[in-house]
């Protein structure tokens, strides 16, 4: 089943995750902040992150685009782009394991954010919710979310909800001053009433989770 309501335009996000060999993980990501120019030529870069904890050797970036025309024009320059093809896609190409990606909205109710300073960490959490899309679990969910954001110790970047790839997946981006932030303001959300109450009632319709700690490149827009 679809995921229910989106925002009110056309623009989308393409979510790209790739596992990297793992001995080739610093150059591959030397490769990036030394070539991304010739990628961000022709569309925006939201963010560009590798994994810390939670997953290991993987990169995810994002993507924006105002509709799925200009994705295809975007594509369609990227192959003739003799600069982005011929020193960056050639050379890294044999460094990766294996591509996936999502086309995903923001959620009607969410305004992609950003930090309120550089130099934190990003935490990325999945969230795979029951058939049904939001008309059945998504006033639910953004209570939850609103539970978290409330107790400040986290700044909420963005909510995402697939379109393309596996459907009812809800990803969250928050960020965080250091990993320690975020394990001490976690320690309180579990310990305040109003947090457990609204997660209890989210995750009746959640059949899986999985989180990661993300690091973002020097040359993330997000960082």
């Amino acid at each position: 089943l679809a995921t229910g309501p989106r925002q009110n335009n056309g623009i989308f996000y393409e979510i790209r995750t790739y596992d990297i060999k793992p001995a080739k993980m610093k150059e591959f990501l030397e490769m990036i902040n030394k070539y991304i120019h010739f990628r961000t030529a022709h569309s925006e870069l939201v963010g560009f992150w590798y994994t810390e904890l939670g997953a290991m050797n993987k990169v995810f970036h994002i993507w924006k685009y105002d509709n799925f025309a200009h994705r295809t024009a975007v594509r369609h320059a990227l192959a003739n782009d003799k600069d982005w093809q011929g020193k960056f896609i050639s050379v890294a190409l044999p460094l990766i394991e294996k591509q996936h990606n999502e086309v995903a909205y923001l959620v009607p109710w969410c305004q992609l954010g950003k930090p309120p300073k550089e130099g934190g960490v990003y935490e990325w959490v999945t969230f795979q919710m029951k058939p049904g899309g939001p008309a059945l679990w998504g006033e639910a969910f953004r209570a939850a979310i609103n539970a978290h954001i409330n107790t400040g110790y986290t700044r909420l970047i963005g909510v995402f909800h697939t379109e393309y790839g596996l459907l009812n997946t809800v990803h969250v981006l928050w960020w965080n001053e250091s990993p320690d932030h975020r394990a001490a303001g976690r320690h309180s959300a579990h310990e305040d009433a109003r947090v457990v109450a609204a997660v209890r009632d989210s995750v009746r319709f959640l059949e899986s989770q999985q989180n990661a700690l993300l690091i973002p490149l020097q040359c993330s827009p997000l960082k």
